[in-house]
């Protein structure tokens, strides 16, 4: 398995704020998409700055505070899906997972409580 990304990912009732607030630091609008999570259409930016780093913003209107997650992309999704699960991590959908045209990710907890968005 190879980790293709591996970055933050902010989700924010203040989601053109963020994505101001990113901009002001350099960062630039890379990626716009838009992800049907069951419960809604979840838009998005993936921002890049000209350094290399990346940040992810989500728009979640009802979120009451901003959250803030990793985002790790991979190349297997089950495999890595499996190391984390051996490793304790729950994923708040039970087994579930999101899968769009150009996705599949699920969302984990770690024992400990970060939490990690896990996509292919």
């Amino acid at each position: 398995m190879k980790i293709t990304t591996f970055d933050p990912i902010i989700l924010t009732n203040n989601f053109d704020q963020v994505v101001s607030l990113f901009e002001a630091l350099g960062f630039e609008k890379k990626h716009a998409p838009v992800t049907d999570t069951g419960k809604r259409d979840v838009r998005s930016f993936r921002m890049k700055h000209p350094e290399g780093y990346h940040v992810d913003v989500a728009d979640i209107p009802d979120i009451e505070r901003d959250k803030t997650y990793i985002r790790m992309n991979v190349d297997n999704f089950d495999e890595a899906y499996d190391i984390f699960m051996a490793h304790g991590f729950t994923n708040t959908r039970g087994d579930g997972t999101i899968d769009s045209k150009s996705a599949k990710a699920a969302t984990l907890v770690s024992p400990s409580g970060f939490t990690l968005a896990l996509v292919q």
